[in-house]
């Protein structure tokens, strides 16, 4: 079985595209239910890797991993210092009017939510920025979309994803924060009905972190990832047999 596309490997540093649906943590599954354990089987316990940072499950993209307790507590030091730089691909609902912007608002617990894990803008919530810049506007049969490229300023729980249905333009699939979180509990609950598939229009949310970059002893380091073929297709308006969809 292919764990996941390898990046970069060394001493220090594992560094991989994860692949969407697949969630970061241990779950209930077996040992290639999640991404920390595909981890400890390619190394095959030559090393007990450290994950510093995550991505939703359902967002594809760069990961890095420490591979030593030294090289994470390095990795670690970065990312509070804020000298981690992580770009992302969105896809976003209707027509975007402006080249570029800045997106401020803070965020917190969405109290009125059915969902557990949502949270919302709110004025007492934590800052949160992310600035962002349009690739290209482009229109499907069933409507009008935008790809995005996103730098977060801030790490906030679901940020891209708020902030961009706070700006009217939600990211396509998302079932938190995309037409009715409703569609949320349904897929958890593993009763998503062929109607309300094609309300989410694709599989995963279609959110990529394509780029990240970090110094590490004394040089700069870039490591990118492509988005995956179903938000590539999707992107190209390319005509393309419907992705499969992942099982929670």
């Amino acid at each position: 079985m292919n764990l996941f596309p390898l990046l970069h490997e060394d001493d220090d540093l594992l560094v991989l595209h994860k692949p969407a649906g697949l969630v970061c943590h241990p779950t209930k599954g077996d040992e290639y239910s999640s991404l920390i354990s595909r981890v400890r089987l390619h190394l095959r316990a030559t090393a007990e890797p450290q994950m510093v940072h995550r991505l939703d499950r359902e967002t594809s993209g760069v990961m890095i991993f420490g591979k030593t307790a030294r090289a994470a507590l390095a990795l670690r030091q970065l990312w509070e210092s804020g000298l981690v730089t992580k770009e992302y691909l969105a896809i976003v609902q209707g027509s975007v009017a402006a080249d570029e912007g800045v997106i401020n608002a803070p965020l917190g617990k969405n109290e009125s939510s059915a969902v557990a894990i949502a949270d919302c803008v709110r004025s007492d919530g934590a800052k949160a920025r992310t600035r962002w810049w349009l690739e290209k506007r482009f229109r499907r049969e069933e409507a009008d979309y935008s790809l995005l490229r996103l730098r977060l300023d801030t790490g906030r729980k679901h940020q891209i994803r708020i902030h961009l249905r706070h700006v009217g333009h939600p990211l396509v699939g998302d079932k938190i924060y995309g037409p009715d979180e409703q569609l949320y509990l349904a897929f958890v609950e593993r009763r998503l009905t062929p109607e309300q598939e094609r309300q989410l229009i694709l599989p995963w949310q279609a959110l990529h972190a394509g780029r990240l970059w970090l110094p590490w002893h004394g040089r700069e380091l870039q490591f990118s990832s492509a988005p995956e073929p179903w938000f590539a297709a999707f992107a190209e308006t390319v005509a393309d047999s419907p992705p499969p969809w992942d099982e929670p």
